[in-house]
């Protein structure tokens, strides 16, 4: 498994992000892969990291609203 450095990762995190912080925080690190993790515990919490065709993929869905609740 590859060991990742967020050191100088430049998170992002949504604009609908409530009060409760209750949002997920977004890096594009620079090998092309994308991290995600939960803002409500960002320093010590697991970090999921998504290589490029599998973001590009789940941009996708959400894009053409395959995750919205029925």
């Amino acid at each position: 498994m590859k060991e990742y450095d967020f050191s100088d990762a430049i998170w992002r995190k949504s604009s609908h992000s409530n009060a409760e912080r209750n949002c997920v925080e977004v890096a594009f690190l620079g090998d092309g892969s994308v991290a995600v993790r939960d803002s409500k515990d960002s320093g010590n919490g697991p970090t999921l990291i998504f290589t490029p065709g599998e973001w590009t993929a789940f941009m996708g869905g959400v894009i053409d609203g395959e995750f919205q609740r029925p």
